[in-house]
């Protein structure tokens, strides 16, 4: 793989861990500390991670605690997970912060299957938008004669096969999420 093509496959791979952390912030009813991942809480007024404020455990596979190194952000650690898409009530005992996740119903497996679809589209969006990007930057090479046509068309047939194999990457996360949904 030459020098061109691998730095669009390292973008390629960017878009795919972008595309793992989404789907760790799909619940699938087992307590997992990346849900959290993406909550903010305004700490000295400045937007931090929970992670970043907090202890994290799970003391039995349904449930979060959250134990604050400060017990004066209990509050604002609450209200920030109340007011993002998780779903879950936070329980505030004064010291710690429970998070219990119920078992998943039929109906909210099928609207996180859907959610984890269109997950995975987006990914492989993203990695359609870096191929073209690509063959753009190959035709203008070739049309300032920096690239000779053949050169263009090995190099383009080349970011093809990245893109299929990142794609069905995707959709092989996908499938893995969606089965790990499915599950009782």
């Amino acid at each position: 793989m030459n020098d061109f093509c691998k730095s669009y496959d390292e973008k390629m791979g960017k878009t795919i861990e972008s595309v793992k952390g989404d789907f760790a912030s799909v619940r699938a009813g087992r307590a997992n500390a990346g849900v959290l991942d993406r909550i903010q809480v305004e700490y000295y007024g400045t937007p931090t991670p929970i992670q970043q404020v907090a202890s994290i455990s799970t003391p039995d596979p349904r449930t979060l605690q959250i134990q604050p190194w400060d017990a004066s952000i209990l509050k604002a650690i609450e209200k920030a997970i109340q007011s993002s898409d998780l779903g879950i009530n936070p329980q505030n005992d004064g010291r710690v912060i429970r998070l219990a996740f119920p078992q998943l119903t039929e109906e909210r497996r099928m609207e996180l299957t859907k959610q984890v679809r269109k997950y995975g589209e987006n990914g492989k969006v993203a990695i359609r938008n870096i191929r073209r990007d690509a063959m753009e930057k190959l035709k203008a090479l070739e049309k300032k004669s920096e690239i000779t046509e053949d050169d263009r068309k090995e190099d383009e047939k080349e970011l093809q096969d990245l893109t299929d194999k990142r794609c069905k990457e995707i959709d092989a996360l996908t499938a893995a999420k969606e089965k790990e949904l499915m599950a009782v």
